[in-house]
């Protein structure tokens, strides 16, 4: 039915409570990556406040098809979940998809895929979601179930390995890694966007979703402590009232950006930081923009989020610090420091980077999923399909 590490045969349909034109993030890197050997079908969360039920699909540019659920009605429908597995279930029949590997990044998509017959389910668990504002209080009881349904487990970070290990026999720790040539253009680039240009030097910036987990008390009061420095965060705003943030004359919200524009913002700051409160939702974090900063060829200054300080605070990568002083005293190091200590340091970031890639998480990624599905098909001999039960 297949070959050795290939998906042959089969189709993948990825669950997802991020939509895939947020944020360009570990599910649009393996998405994209599984679909040059096989069709990849991006399930989102339903849009509520259609006339009907129905399904809008969308191509990619990255060769994955966007499957967005429409629903009449709101949220607190009661038969949604039983709306949504007649969708699927006719959304399947239409697209010819007969043998599929199911991938989920939220245990709620459980309640509308039970009836569903996947060669292979895969737990791809990113982030400790039930620690996030506005998560539903059953989540956790979806987690359990997809534990008990899972042939595998992935974690983002080993936080979240260690958080997680217990709950399954088959738990793997690959931490979401970096598209290195994306980022080190940054080191390349000289002309500023618009946007950024007329914004005076020295320049710490900040690119990612901010909400919850973004300290924004920090950042006022470093910003307060250094109003000569201008403090540059671009990204969306998700979950917080935007007039909470700090409006201090040197800090600048420049919105959300394509991930293509990214090295261009970043190639012009002298430092970036991670400016993270340390609570729970960021108890089990390990941010992708650790590596793309260095890959950028840029300082790092994070709080102790405990991925971060470990490997690259202890390894002497990233400066880790507790206070908005802490963060001042380690900007000024970095503005002081010359041209010699600074290629040190980069040679250091590049040795360490070397070992870091998407398409080696992607590579150990495919070959478990294929030994899982040849063990699976082994098991049910010739009568093993994906299939739907209604």
């Amino acid at each position: 039915m297949k070959n050795e590490h290939t998906l042959d045969g089969f189709d993948l349909v990825c669950f997802s409570h991020l939509r895939w034109d947020f944020v360009y993030q570990r599910p649009q890197h393996l998405m994209s990556r599984f679909a040059k050997q096989t069709r990849v079908f991006f399930v989102e969360e339903a849009v509520f406040g259609a006339d009907q039920d129905h399904i809008v699909e969308e191509d990619t540019a990255d060769n994955v098809r966007r499957v967005m659920p429409q629903l009449h009605g709101t949220h607190e429908t009661a038969d949604i979940d039983q709306r949504l597995k007649v969708l699927l279930s006719d959304y399947f029949t239409g697209a010819d998809i007969e043998h599929y590997i199911f991938w989920y990044y939220t245990p709620l998509a459980l309640a509308f895929t039970d009836h569903l017959s996947p060669g292979v389910v895969i737990y791809d668990c990113m982030d400790e979601v039930s620690t996030f504002h506005f998560t539903p209080p059953y989540l956790k009881f979806f987690e359990l179930k997809l534990f008990a349904k899972a042939d595998v487990v992935f974690t983002a970070g080993y936080s979240l390995y260690e958080a997680k290990r217990n709950f399954h026999r088959h738990v793997y720790c690959l931490p979401s890694s970096i598209d290195k040539e994306h980022f080190i253009n940054a080191r390349r680039i000289t002309e500023d966007p618009l946007d950024q240009k007329s914004i005076a030097r020295p320049r710490v910036g900040y690119f990612g979703v901010i909400d919850e987990r973004f300290d924004i008390n920090l950042l006022e009061n470093v910003a307060s402590l250094r109003p000569l420095w201008n403090f540059i965060v671009v990204g969306p705003m998700v979950k917080i009232d935007p007039w909470t943030l700090p409006e201090n004359d040197n800090i600048h919200y420049l919105g959300p950006k394509q991930y293509n524009e990214l090295p261009a913002y970043v190639a012009g700051w002298d430092i970036t930081m991670i400016p993270f409160a340390l609570n729970d939702s960021t108890r089990f974090i390990s941010p992708t923009k650790t590596p793309e900063y260095l890959a950028a060829g840029k300082p790092v200054i994070s709080t102790a989020i405990k991925d971060v300080d470990g490997p690259y605070g202890k390894k002497g990568l990233v400066h880790i610090i507790h206070t908005p002083e802490e963060f001042v005293r380690a900007a000024e190091e970095e503005l002081a420091r010359d041209d010699e200590k600074r290629a040190e340091w980069l040679a250091h970031v590049d040795e360490f980077l070397a070992r870091q890639s998407w398409d080696r998480t992607w590579q150990v990624m495919i070959q478990i999923v294929s030994d899982a599905l040849t063990a699976n098909v082994e098991n049910h001999g010739d009568s093993f399909e994906g299939g739907i039960h209604v």
